[in-house]
């Protein structure tokens, strides 16, 4: 991977941290989420259920589609990325075999449009339900299956081949769209981000404690959440008390603004720094991409958190064994048309 220059501009960094904060807020909210009655609901590779449906949108073709009586063609100003978190603490190394890859546990797409100059963001739940190829440990292919998306992940070598996957379903579930790059990172990074900064300030909402974590915040206190704590503080919940997550979440935004507050506050005296918890984390990420050609990208891009995110449509039942996010294929259809189509000009104008 190429690392950034000290010359780069700070903005186009500022920038890929906060697609690094997007994957932490999106893997606190997509895992160990609703009080499950069957387990984590973290179904590994071996408990799968099998089967398929074919409920993907139209497939993505160069040329005219139709949608709703109007004719519409993929936009080729778009560029697509997948961005995901990995759940494993560890640095990058390769997986003990074929089916130990790690599960994705955030996954979102990153959208530019090259001509509107803007970029969005679509979550993922990691809970999807869709199409995943399957391996046995030593990598024969055992076909396609209906699964939870963030499987396709664990297949493969734990690196490029294992990210190779997780962009194929993803690109399964949106029609067969055209995604041009990844980056992964293990989330065992977050305790960096946080120590990188020399912690993060907060008021603690709620009391929170882990022995086995060494852990132990009460409500009402100001602390420098050290990276263990902060990961704890973002992570931890009572699953046995009803809408846990709900205050979970409030934290998670707490958070993410005391970090921005202070990231910003040390880059008007040390511009430098946040190339420093870039290459802090190099270790915990894998990425296909051309770090400088794609930030030279987003520079000039703009962004609005209140209307350029977007979450897969859709809802979280409870399966045979596991919680599922089942998509409304409908809804996810006219996402696909709004995000990556644009009206075709009728012929003769």
């Amino acid at each position: 991977m190429k690392k950034p220059s000290a010359n780069l501009p700070m903005i186009i960094l500022a920038v890929l941290l906060g697609i690094i904060l997007i994957m932490i807020i999106v893997y606190i909210v997509l895992s160990q989420d609703n009080g499950n009655a069957a387990g984590d609901g973290n179904q590994t590779v071996e408990e799968q259920q099998t089967g398929t449906e074919d409920g993907h949108p139209e497939k993505w073709q160069e040329g005219i589609i139709s949608y709703k009586g109007r004719d519409y063609q993929y936009n080729d100003s778009i560029h697509t990325y997948l961005m995901m978190g990995i759940d494993k603490n560890e640095p990058v190394s390769a997986a003990e075999d074929y089916i130990s890859g790690g599960q994705s546990d955030a996954m979102f797409l990153l959208v530019t449009d090259a001509d509107k100059q803007t970029m969005c963001v679509i979550a993922i739940n990691r809970n999807t339900m869709t199409e995943v190829q399957i391996f046995d440990t030593e990598g024969r292919s055992l076909g396609t299956m209906e699964a939870q998306i963030c499987v396709a992940h664990g297949y493969g070598d734990g690196k490029r081949v294992s990210c190779g996957y997780a962009v194929d379903a993803v690109s399964g579930l949106f029609g067969d769209i055209p995604i041009e790059g990844y980056f992964a990172m293990n989330m065992g990074g977050i305790p960096i981000m946080n120590d990188a900064i020399g912690g993060v300030e907060v008021e603690v909402l709620h009391d929170l404690t882990s022995e086995a974590d060494g852990v132990e915040l009460h409500a009402g206190e100001v602390v420098t959440l050290s990276g263990n704590e902060a990961y704890y503080y973002l992570h931890g919940r009572d699953c046995s008390e009803f809408a846990s997550s709900d205050a979970r979440l409030l934290r998670q935004q707490q958070y993410i603004d005391a970090y921005t507050a202070k990231l910003k506050q040390l880059t008007g005296s040390n511009p430098t720094v946040m190339i420093d918890i870039y290459n802090s984390i190099d270790d915990y990420m894998v990425t296909n991409l051309d770090f400088v050609s794609v930030a030279s990208e987003l520079m000039t891009y703009t962004y609005d958190a209140d209307t350029d995110w977007y979450s897969v449509p859709g809802e979280t039942v409870m399966g045979e064994k596991f919680e599922e996010y089942h998509v409304d294929e409908d809804a996810l259809e006219e996402l696909i048309i709004q995000v990556f189509y644009e009206e075709a000009e009728k012929q003769g104008t």
